[in-house]
């Protein structure tokens, strides 16, 4: 099966260094990938030319890159999403090593576009933009210095997808193999969890001054799911009779 570069994005969340962007553009360009989204970086473009100077000769990457005022916006539209971070969570949530990961991440690629997500250079990425993942890829290291360079990460993970390319069609990804309706995007599972978090609250199972990580532990249940676009619809419509049911009991009590 060969790999579809062009249906992989690289997301870079609040990128503090040019040096490092120009330095992640041309570590896509060595292995194949095209597409670079920043999210809200700090210093970009950059007067003094740091980014472009790392960069070597990826300056086409550099001029198509796309840079979104949210994670959701760099997010849209992609059926599979795996964020890379050093630390664990409060929360255990599903973590794959970097060969897994791409396993996954090209597989999910034969059919639509997915994203590999790198947070900020000084602490990573936080719980909730963890909570738009379907998985945590971590790159194994010394465990008494696990501290890598987000171009360093960026370059292992790209690394692995150009070698899935020589696999030839060896997998038939497990992932993918049997939906029978296509992936649902992340902004389409993203309105489904707003749509559960406003259902819970009206049905009163979900206090939002109180909500002891309700949200969270759903958010990582239908992620490891991996939900496609009739299992969304299915599930709002399931909310959305629930609030209708609800509703008219509400009524006839204050009727009587």
């Amino acid at each position: 099966m060969a790999v579809n570069f062009q249906n992989i994005r690289i997301v870079l969340v609040q990128t503090s260094h040019p040096g490092n962007i120009g330095a992640a553009a041309r570590a896509m360009k060595n292995m194949r990938l095209e597409h670079l989204y920043l999210v809200t970086p700090q210093n970009f473009p950059d007067p003094e030319g740091k980014s472009k100077a790392m960069a070597a000769s990826a300056g086409d990457i550099l001029a198509n890159i796309r840079i979104t005022e949210s994670l959701d916006e760099a997010l849209a539209g992609c059926v599979f999403v795996v964020g890379a971070s050093a630390r664990l969570r409060s929360i255990p949530w599903p973590v794959i090593d970097p060969r897994e990961c791409i396993q996954q991440l090209t597989g999910h690629a034969q059919t639509g576009q997915v994203a590999l997500v790198f947070g900020r250079e000084d602490r990573g990425l936080t719980n909730e933009e963890l909570e738009r993942c379907n998985a945590l890829v971590h790159i194994p290291g010394n465990p008494e210095y696990l501290s890598l360079n987000i171009a360093a990460a960026v370059q292992i993970l790209a690394y692995e997808i150009h070698m899935a390319s020589y696999l030839e069609g060896e997998r038939l990804d497990q992932q993918t193999e049997f939906y029978d309706n296509p992936r649902a995007t992340a902004d389409e599972v993203e309105g489904l969890y707003g749509h559960f978090e406003s259902a819970l609250i009206n049905l009163g199972f979900h206090d939002p001054d109180n909500p002891r990580q309700l949200m969270r532990r759903l958010r990582r249940l239908f992620n490891r799911a991996g939900l496609d676009k009739m299992e969304v619809n299915i599930l709002r419509g399931i909310l959305t009779a629930a609030e209708k049911a609800n509703k008219g009991k509400d009524l006839k009590t204050n009727k009587a």
